[in-house]
């Protein structure tokens, strides 16, 4: 259920804030972290034991399942991870005057280009530009 919702498009208002986008990351990392401490319990290796002591056809699915877990798992790591190091130049668009946000945003527009290059997950078009959106966007909260 929860990779489902994950290839799910993501539907947002359009004044939504990089915020929103750092919250959003967290609550997939805070999930798909639980998810991979539930596959490393023993009870889950126990059935992956007699799964694999009876050659089950189900571990090619098993297999394919806990590789997306873990690609989602590693994918909000690196995004709240690169996500939270923009919060020191965005902050200012949430607390500043006008004229004072202009100083930011030099160095907001480097960390996305840095963040875009370095990064192995935040590092497409479709996904910047998202971003950018969202700090461009007027502010609510």
């Amino acid at each position: 259920k929860v990779l489902a919702e994950n290839d799910q498009l993501r539907k947002e208002a359009d004044n939504l804030g990089p915020r929103a986008e750092l919250d959003y990351w967290k609550k997939k990392l805070s999930k798909f972290h639980y998810l991979t401490e539930q596959l490393k319990s023993p009870d889950v290796k126990a059935v992956l034991g007699v799964l694999t002591a009876a050659k089950s056809k189900l571990l090619k699915k098993w297999r394919a399942l806990d590789i997306r877990i873990t690609d989602a798992a590693n994918e909000a790591k690196d995004n709240v991870k690169y996500l939270y190091s923009l919060e020191k130049y965005y902050d200012p668009l949430y607390n500043s005057d006008p004229a004072s946000m202009l100083d930011a945003i030099p160095g907001l527009i480097n960390a996305i280009k840095m963040i875009q290059s370095i990064s192995q997950y935040y590092n497409t078009s479709e996904k910047v530009s998202s971003l950018f959106v969202k700090v461009s966007a007027r502010r609510e909260n």
